[in-house]
């Protein structure tokens, strides 16, 4: 049971968290483009497209009609999104890092500085007020993490950067609970920018983790084989058809979740490996993780309110929708959508 576990868990646990050097590891070219890896790779591209495909063509919206409820949840997503981005980059400055838990500033000239300021913007989003604000300044965070560690680990976590999007585009409401009714055009933008701050982090995961650096990967399967179900079962004797099978199932993930299609059933999917990991790791996959439990909840109230799940697979926000008559487009069209209870 624990190998079947482990194997559906490793993909996503970020493996730069948990191996003694990882700057120290060597770029491998040759393991990334190697056949293997590049007819997997095809192989995840082409199924993300037709899942795509068949999703937008075929597939009901909602596609699980009985969640339909959860779309009830919907005018408080930013809010939580909020709390969640916020949570995440208070619990970071108190672990010393920045941005991202493999980011550590113990070393950085002013490290207390950085990290108390992150703190600050983290309770600033926690309290919900005049979130556009702090949305930009999470968005400002990113230059500095540029200028300390490189665009990679600024890559790897722009997850966060794709919360703090969403909550400039569409932040709570005033009221005391910050419930903010929504129209799916107000939706397709925001939700899109979500979309592609998490796909794209894990994306980026994918190679920096593991398929340019199979070694750091190799390290951490050596203090842990458990994560190998490959080699437990003694199907293989190396890690690396295992490596490579993890990488592109992250990349999948990643992909599948910029497509937008199927929200529901994406999120289901994704959605087990990043809740199972906590099992297997300790509270830095929790803190890491934070935005991207966010984003998956906001896929999935979205993708399940029957007004606003087609905005969810939007991949083209930025143009203007050709207006329906009211018969195409259902009873009261243009109205906002408010589903706060009672």
């Amino acid at each position: 049971m624990s190998s079947l576990l482990a194997a559906a868990v490793t993909p996503l646990g970020h493996v730069k968290w948990y191996v003694d050097d990882p700057s120290g590891a060597d770029l491998d070219l040759a393991f990334a483009f190697s056949p293997l890896t590049l007819g997997l790779i095809a192989v995840a591209v082409l199924t993300v497209i037709g899942w795509r495909v068949v999703a937008v063509r075929h597939a009901p919206v909602p596609e699980i009609s009985r969640l339909s409820f959860l779309g009830r949840l919907a005018p408080w997503i930013p809010r939580i999104l909020a709390i969640h981005l916020g949570v995440s980059l208070l619990s970071l400055s108190v672990a010393d890092a920045y941005l991202s838990p493999g980011l550590g500033v113990e070393d950085v000239t002013a490290g207390w500085l950085i990290v108390l300021v992150q703190a600050v913007i983290g309770v600033w989003l926690i309290t919900g007020v005049a979130l556009r604000p702090a949305a930009v300044a999470v968005i400002a965070l990113g230059p500095l993490g540029l200028l300390l560690a490189g665009p990679v680990p600024v890559l790897e976590g722009i997850d966060r950067l794709g919360l703090a999007l969403f909550l400039l585009l569409l932040p709570p409401g005033p009221d005391a609970h910050g419930a903010r009714p929504v129209t799916s055009e107000q939706l397709r933008l925001p939700i899109f920018a979500l979309r592609l701050g998490v796909g794209i982090a894990l994306v980026v995961l994918a190679f920096s983790e593991k398929l340019l650096v199979p070694d750091l990967m190799r390290e951490l399967l050596a203090e842990r084989p458990y994560l190998d179900p490959l080699q437990g079962l003694g199907l293989t004797d190396s890690a690396d058809l295992f490596i490579v099978v993890a990488s592109v199932t992250e990349l999948a993930l990643g992909l599948l979740i910029i497509s937008g299609a199927a929200p529901q059933l994406v999120v289901f999917a994704a959605g087990v490996p990043f809740n199972v990991t906590l099992i297997f790791f300790d509270r830095l996959e929790l803190i890491g993780h934070l935005p991207v439990y966010g984003a998956l909840l906001a896929l999935l109230v979205y993708g399940s309110h029957p007004d606003l799940a087609r905005s969810v697979r939007d991949l083209t926000p930025w143009r203007a929708r050709p207006r329906r008559t009211p018969r195409e487009a259902g009873a009261d069209p243009g109205s906002l959508v408010d589903t706060r209870a009672g």
